[in-house]
């Protein structure tokens, strides 16, 4: 069992920034690839960016590239999302989410890839 609490979000003017933090315990953290989903109001949770157990790869969705950019510290059972420039349409709940197995490049926005979700973290963008 893994357990994800994520944390770092709130309200951000357009154009600014936030990092999210996803804390994990339980199993071995660094065995898990890690992803974000966000799901904003009266839509469909939707891939955001997945990073692999070593952190060696990562991928993006495509309105997420150049702006997100997710990482990971195994020593600290934590990944994060970092979001620049942030838009508007960008106001969703983000979850984490970890897959306890490699997870194939065309299968990474796929929600039963994951095992495991956090409860999410509250983002707003106002404009």
């Amino acid at each position: 069992q893994v357990h994800l609490v994520e944390s770092g979000g709130g309200l951000v003017q357009a154009g600014g920034s936030l990092r999210l933090s996803c804390a994990a315990s339980g199993r071995t953290f660094s065995n898990y690839a890690m992803g974000w989903f966000r799901q904003a109001p009266g839509m469909e949770r939707e891939f955001v960016t997945v990073i692999t157990w070593s952190g060696g790869r990562t991928y993006y969705a495509d309105s997420m590239k150049g702006r997100f950019t997710i990482s990971r510290d195994n020593a600290k059972n934590t990944v994060y999302l970092q979001m620049n420039s942030l838009k508007p349409e960008d106001t969703a709940v983000y979850y984490c989410a970890a897959a306890g197995r490699a997870v194939p490049s065309w299968r990474v926005a796929t929600e039963t890839e994951y095992n495991y979700w956090g409860q999410g973290t509250q983002v707003t963008v106002s404009s």
